[in-house]
């Protein structure tokens, strides 16, 4: 009987001595799980979905941007004279700029503008390449329609300076339907190509 009983009692601590584990493990999860529900969490009283905002556009300019001149032409007391008007493009090609400037030459000068230009109205252009101090210019059939002396002399000029606004030293060559130009209108005027803004101001006088 006293040996039963010893069995009993010792059984009765070690259920005793699980049971305290148990709870205090229990406990524990219990402990981590309360604290972990309860971590903070960023206020947002308004309730609105937060958007990131938007990156500012910067406002420096491309490295590459050029800005070539357009020459419209304006009378002065005597003669007429070029002028310039600069062209903004972002270059990503090559012949890019002069490519611009002279869209914007054929185009014609803003509404309201002061200046003008004898370079007939439907010109096209139908190539241009611009490298080693050359720049071949090839120019539709329009081109060469209509007008006088000074008229032609206007327009061969607009091209001359347009072409070399950004190497004011290039040789310009004019072709009309991939034909060079010697002789532009019905009154003869003749073309020595290459021109140059200097050969220009020598041999043609607006």
């Amino acid at each position: 009987m006293k040996g039963q009983q010893g069995s009993n009692r010792i059984s009765s601590g070690a259920i005793a001595a699980v049971s305290a584990v148990v709870v205090a493990v229990g406990g524990g999860v219990a402990w981590f799980t309360t604290h972990s529900s309860n971590t903070p969490t960023p206020s947002n009283p308004s309730g609105r979905i937060e958007q990131p905002q938007p990156a500012q556009p910067s406002t420096r300019q491309p490295a590459n941007e050029q800005s070539p001149n357009v020459y419209w032409l304006r009378p002065t007391d005597k003669n007429v004279t070029l002028v310039p008007q600069p062209v903004k493009v972002a270059s990503i090609r090559t012949n890019q700029p002069l490519e611009a400037a002279f869209q914007s030459l054929l185009a014609g000068p803003p509404a309201g503008a002061t200046d003008s230009t004898t370079i007939p109205k439907g010109t096209k252009l139908l190539g241009l390449k611009s490298e080693n101090d050359e720049v071949h210019v090839n120019l539709s059939e329009d081109f060469t329609s209509g007008g006088g002396s000074t008229s032609m002399m206007g327009r061969v000029g607009q091209v001359v300076y347009t072409a070399t606004t950004l190497n004011p030293k290039a040789k310009v060559y004019i072709d009309v339907n991939g034909k060079p130009l010697d002789v532009l209108g019905g009154e003869g005027l003749e073309l020595q190509q290459p021109l140059t803004r200097e050969s220009f101001q020598k041999n043609y006088s607006l």
